[in-house]
């Protein structure tokens, strides 16, 4: 932490001069201010009046960006590294704020996304053609959210309807093949609104892996899904949501054993359903009620090799919001329930939970407080907290301050597979931060410093005490993620220029060691402005030395990518945009063996009537 703080000091200066931002509207902006999220506290909040650490990703920051994956987009944010081992279809952690993967709580239109045999969400099923806007909250939100969010929640939101019918078709090509077609309609009539939309990508892809041996083919991708977003207002006081979407992707990759005399053609099917029912009732004009049931599956198997997992999710929702002045109460009851079917494992657990939470806004004055108990059927409670406090120095300055605990059940497969332990108990965190924020007009700066420190960590040990004589699941690490997060922007004539810089420590405490694919130093740096016709803009990504594996003798280099794109209205309908992404066509990994994609064109044509 004190080589973070120490590095920040010396980054500030530069950064406060640049005036950089994230890449992806940190909560900033005097346009944005006036938005409304959901995520840091699962009620509706203005942005201006949040503490947390909040970055919003807008429709038309995913549709400039012209990524074929969530995690590509997610690169670009604050906070975020991804790894992926492969092209876009390949298996893909995000680690937010340097925690793993599985300690991101992950939900589509309200519905919860997990793997129950991996361990968090799998983002390589997640179609970004279907998804509207995404919300990303750093820092443990368990006392709202329950298990998984000792890193953060991300969000994501497909379509409402609303206004005039409005349909919208989309064609796009690129390197490697890529192919992509969508379609989409939404609107509202009376008392009814609706949104649709369906989507197939193709790509033949490049060969995935390097430095082992391994199939020499390219390594491809399919992906098509579809959802729907229907709402009915019954009242005034009265709506009723039902959300659905569905996902099939199927890529190629190289399995472990190639054998030159006999190649093989591996591929990976990931389905992904996510299902949500909600009743809203405003009861008052002070108090208010959601009713949820949601439930999504997680399908992934490959060929010829056998290898099957499906994970069922179920949820049950009832929260009370009570707004009296400057005072909101909630209160919410949630039941969760898993089931693991992966042979010979075919497990279940559930999950009964009480949240309590008050807010209040008062003047310069924002504070926020939650508990959370959890009672799981497999170790019993779980109390969290968390508590959150912000000033405003000035009307363009705002200090910030919170602490909070969070935890992560043992998956069912961290339970009762071969490997698994079932008194496994729960991965905890104990989280501080304190944050900095100035925004006026077009100008934007932001510095938050956390340390989440996890007990109890599940890590891979030595046999004992499972069935395998391979080795066994064990709660005996400790890890933390520290660093600071530096942000901001601005806006020099009619150019905007935007940035953000990561300075983290993110260790094993028990080793000494840097966790795997995590780099001390990750940021980001743009600018766009308009010319003519034309909107253009170019974005760097860049990373510091990682390693591979634990023991951090596996180094994986740094690298820096750029991209270009622009973008302009043929006409009043019709928008054409171009990209080119890793310009210097950078050759870099973010996984051992593992190749990613070198300099990338990408044409899209889009008609959508006004």
């Amino acid at each position: 932490m004190k080589t973070c703080l120490s590095r920040a000091r010396l980054a500030v200066l530069p950064l406060a001069l640049s005036a950089a931002i994230p890449v992806l509207a940190q909560n900033q902006s005097s346009s944005s201010l006036q938005e409304t999220v959901v995520t840091a506290t699962r009620v509706a909040q203005p942005l201006a009046d949040l503490v947390a650490d909040v970055t919003i990703i807008d429709h038309d920051i995913i549709e400039r960006s012209g990524a074929t994956g969530v995690a590509d987009v997610l690169a670009r944010v604050p906070g975020i590294e991804i790894s992926r081992s492969g092209n876009v279809g390949s298996p893909t952690s995000v680690f937010l704020r340097g925690a793993e993967s599985r300690f991101t709580a992950v939900f589509i239109d309200g519905v919860r996304v997990d793997s129950q045999s991996t361990g968090g969400a799998g983002w390589e099923a997640i179609p970004l053609a279907q998804i509207d806007r995404i919300e990303v909250l750093r820092g443990p939100a368990a006392a709202v959210y329950g298990s998984d969010a000792i890193g953060g929640v991300i969000q994501l939101f497909t379509r409402k309807g609303e206004g005039a019918f409005s349909p919208s078709i989309g064609i796009g090509f690129g390197t490697y093949n890529t192919r992509k077609v969508d379609a989409s309609l939404s609107g509202a009539s009376g008392a009814f609104d609706y949104s649709l939309g369906l989507a197939r990508e193709t790509s033949t892809g490049f060969d995935s892996q390097t430095g082992t041996p391994h199939n020499p083919d390219n390594d491809g991708y399919r992906s098509e899904s579809g959802n729907a977003r229907l709402g009915l207002q019954i009242n005034k006081t009265q709506r009723v949501d039902v959300t659905a979407l569905a996902s099939d992707v199927n890529s190629q990759f190289d399995a472990f054993g190639f054998n030159p005399s006999s190649p093989v053609d591996d591929h990976s099917r990931h389905k992904l359903d996510a299902i949500g029912l909600n009743w809203l009732s405003q009861w008052s004009d002070v108090y208010s009620t959601k009713l949820s049931v949601t439930d999504s599956r997680d399908h992934y198997e490959t060929t010829p090799s056998p290898y099957l997992a499906e994970t069922h999710l179920r949820g049950y929702l009832f929260q009370n919001e009570l707004r009296l002045g400057e005072h909101l109460l909630t209160a919410a009851l949630e039941r969760k329930e898993d089931h693991l079917d992966n042979a010979p494992i075919d497990a279940d657990r559930s999950q009964n939970a009480l949240a309590l939470g008050y807010g209040w806004t008062h003047r310069r004055h924002t504070l926020q407080l939650n508990v959370r108990r959890d009672q799981d059927s497999a170790f019993g409670g779980r109390t969290t907290g968390s508590a959150a406090y912000g000033f405003a120095l000035t009307p363009q300055w705002r200090a910030t301050a919170s602490a909070g605990t969070a935890f992560r059940a043992p998956t069912l497969y961290q339970l009762f597979s071969q490997y698994g332990v079932p008194t496994l108990q729960p991965e905890t965190s104990r989280n501080m931060e304190l944050g900095v924020r100035y925004a006026q007009g077009a100008a934007s700066f932001s510095v938050v410093a956390y340390r989440n420190r996890v007990a109890n960590l599940i890590s891979f040990a030595a046999p004992g005490p499972c069935a395998s004589p391979f080795g066994c699941y064990t709660n005996t690490a400790q890890a933390e993620y520290s660093g600071v997060t530096f942000s901001g922007g601005q806006q020099f004539g009619l150019v905007n220029v935007h940035a953000s810089l990561d300075l983290q420590d993110p260790r094993d405490l028990s080793t000494g060691n840097l966790l795997a694919r995590r780099a001390r130093q990750h940021g980001t740096l743009g600018a766009d402005t308009h010319f003519a016709a034309w909107t253009v803009g170019a974005e760097a990504q860049f990373s510091g030395r990682r390693y591979e594996d634990a023991a951090n003798m596996q180094p994986l280099g740094g690298y820096a990518l750029v991209g270009l794109y622009a973008s302009t209205h043929l006409s009043k309908d019709w928008t054409l945009l171009a990209r080119v992404d890793n310009l210097a066509d950078k050759n870099y990994q973010l996984a051992n063996t593992f190749t990613t994609a070198g300099r990338t064109f990408y044409a899209s044509l889009r008609w959508a009537p006004q």
